[in-house]
């Protein structure tokens, strides 16, 4: 089954977990997802950056190469392509070597034009047809020109450019979801929405969610937790035991080399 199949599969929408290192990449891999995305937040977060600043370009390329021997698709959160050029930005996806890309149509927090987006997509399926492009609007997630109306109007420009799959983070409302996925001739693509549940988003016609840096930011609050335990004289919480998630990396590291 190709990644562009897996949006296609019964029912409920393709879960995509998003990972910010090997580690968490693997966690995921042995939980049973046949996709893993990485998180820019995340990565950018970890090297100490903040996201969205074009920080995360080196970082992601090392870990997306880093994944390439796992036996599930990778696909990148690119943020927005790291250039204005692009070809540019056809170059680095090119030579990412990922089964998938998110892009997206803002740089430092502030929307570009649809043309401007959609010239970066249509620059990106033309040389690397095979990757499937997830063409991301910002629009509620910056509350910039935040209706449906707009966001449809950017999707479909983004579309007709090539995009395989449409991202809008920070739509929430049930109805507006049910009218992008009805009215967008590709998969959509939302970030977790609270007192939704994927069987509830499949219903509405949404075909991928991802989990974007939930997990990172929850792993954040578990370390704290952690230590805050210890120091309080509590028990110290379960954990994955070291020997196994050491085995994890042993086992990924012989086939890396292979």
């Amino acid at each position: 089954m190709t990644f562009r199949e897996l949006h296609d599969q019964g029912p409920r929408p393709l879960l995509l977990p998003n990972a910010w290192d090997v580690s968490s990449a693997l966690a995921f891999v042995e939980a049973g997802f046949p996709a893993v995305g990485t998180t820019s937040f995340g990565v950018g977060a970890a090297a100490g950056f903040p996201d969205g600043g074009r920080a995360t370009q080196e970082a992601t390329r090392a870990l997306v190469q880093r994944l390439a021997s796992l036996p599930v698709y990778v696909t990148a959160d690119i943020e927005d392509g790291y250039s204005d050029d692009p070809e540019q930005v056809a170059d680095f996806t090119e030579l990412l070597g990922a089964d998938g890309i998110n892009l997206e149509d803002s740089t430092a927090g502030k929307l570009v034009s649809p043309d401007t987006h959609a010239a970066k997509v249509r620059a990106v399926k033309r040389r690397s047809p095979d990757v499937f492009l997830n063409a991301r609007v910002d629009t509620y997630w910056l509350g910039q020109q935040a209706t449906l109306a707009e966001t449809l109007r950017r999707a479909t420009a983004y579309v007709d450019a090539g995009a395989d799959g449409i991202f809008a983070p920070g739509v929430t409302e049930p109805q507006d979801l049910r009218e992008l996925a009805a009215r967008l001739p590709v998969p959509v693509n939302v970030l977790v929405v609270p007192g939704l549940s994927l069987d509830e988003l499949g219903r509405l016609g949404i075909r991928r969610v991802s989990t974007g840096s939930l997990p990172y930011r929850r792993a954040i609050d578990a370390a704290v937790s952690a230590a805050e335990a210890v120091r309080a004289g509590n028990p110290a919480p379960d954990a994955t035991p070291y020997p196994r998630m050491q085995r994890r990396l042993v086992d990924f590291e012989e086939s890396v080399r292979r």
